[in-house]
């Protein structure tokens, strides 16, 4: 249904019902200019470019606002780590119509922040701000999303530092002994610092060998639902944890009531500074790079290293750690070698074949 009609006081008034099943309308003196209405309408909704006329002014701001409303159910972390990018993305375009967005202004925008911050952190800016706008999509205010592949930044190279057995143990001797069982959990079990402040005595299978992830410290929520499980250790990691547990926490601290995430960061960074090659800036969560080394060298396929690192995906394990499965040209050339030498000879064949046969 469309329309232009001239009402009785001689005002025209053009109407069509939209995609949503609703009724629009607009008023105007001549007739040509509710027609022009009209037909740009229509065009759109032809083209599959119609946006709802009540939002299609709406600035990246008021789409900010009513996004991050919508967000808040998230875990608290989630939410705080897309706050932080929500404000840049306010900060450049917050009083931008969403619907004038290009893809244009996006490459020029992460252009700017590579300048500025690491690789990765652009990357997750750019991240942010297409799911941000495909929500926008989806609720109708864009008809199409100016964040794609096209605008994204390089990807970025995550090739983490593995510390050698060395270190490994070297940290673990230079620290506190209400605080070395980090090095245990975190190089031989894959806690994260979290984690670590929230392990209990109850939380470890003393008989029955294995860790149990179940929160972080403070009762934050794990960072994501796989976090959340069952980690199975051997009866050495057992018996020096029993040896460095307090009467209740697994780490804990000099007073024995148990640490937090930022005392065990901050006693962490006290330490580090003394082993030898170790880079700059090494954290607790890299112990969990030489845990995932420790099961690829064993030959431990990608699922279950995935489980034990306790990843959400395998894409975030071959993505972080894919670098570290061999993939020589030798070992391609056994695989197939192991199968052509398996064969057996048709009967009756001769294997070793003759020359002079095969010239007669």
């Amino acid at each position: 249904m469309a329309s232009v009609k001239q009402r009785p006081d001689g005002v025209w008034r053009a109407r069509y019902r939209g995609p949503d099943g609703r009724e629009y309308s607009k008023h105007a003196k001549l007739k040509r200019d509710a027609q022009a209405w009209l037909d740009d309408a229509i065009g759109a909704m032809k083209a599959g470019t119609w946006v709802d006329p009540s939002t299609s002014k709406m600035t990246v701001g008021e789409w900010l606002d009513k996004w991050t409303a919508g967000y808040a159910g998230n875990k608290a972390g989630t939410v705080k780590s897309a706050a932080v990018h929500v404000k840049l993305i306010r900060e450049k375009f917050g009083t931008r119509q969403v619907r004038t967005l290009r893809p244009s202004d996006v490459k020029e925008w992460m252009a700017e922040l590579s300048q500025k911050y690491a690789r990765s952190y652009v990357y997750a800016i750019h991240r942010r701000l297409h799911q941000v706008l495909e929500d926008a999509v989806h609720d109708g205010v864009l008809t199409r999303n100016p964040v794609s592949r096209r605008t994204s930044p390089p990807t970025p190279l995550q090739r983490p530092y593995v510390a050698t057995t060395e270190q490994v143990w070297a940290l673990y001797d230079a620290l506190p002994k209400e605080y070395r069982s980090m090095v245990l959990l975190g190089a031989f079990a894959g806690l994260r610092a979290g984690e670590m402040a929230a392990l209990t005595r109850d939380d470890v299978d003393w008989d029955g060998h294995s860790i149990t992830v179940s929160a972080q410290h403070d009762d934050e929520d794990l960072k994501s639902d796989a976090s959340a499980g069952t980690i199975p250790v051997p009866a050495e990691l057992t018996t020096m944890l029993q040896g460095d547990a307090g009467v209740r926490m697994i780490v804990p601290g000099v007073f024995g009531r148990g640490v937090t995430a930022w005392q065990l960061n901050r006693v962490w960074s006290d330490t580090r500074g003394g082993v030898k090659g170790l880079p700059e800036g090494f954290r607790i969560h890299d112990l969990r790079h030489y845990f995932a080394s420790l099961l690829i060298a064993a030959g431990l396929d990608i699922k279950v290293v995935q489980t034990r690192m306790r990843h959400a995906s395998p894409v975030v394990t071959l993505r972080t750690y894919g670098h570290l499965w061999p993939d020589t040209d030798d070992t391609s050339r056994a695989a197939v070698a192991a199968v052509l030498g398996a064969r057996k000879s048709p009967q009756g064949a001769d294997p070793e074949g003759s020359l002079e046969d095969s010239a007669d």
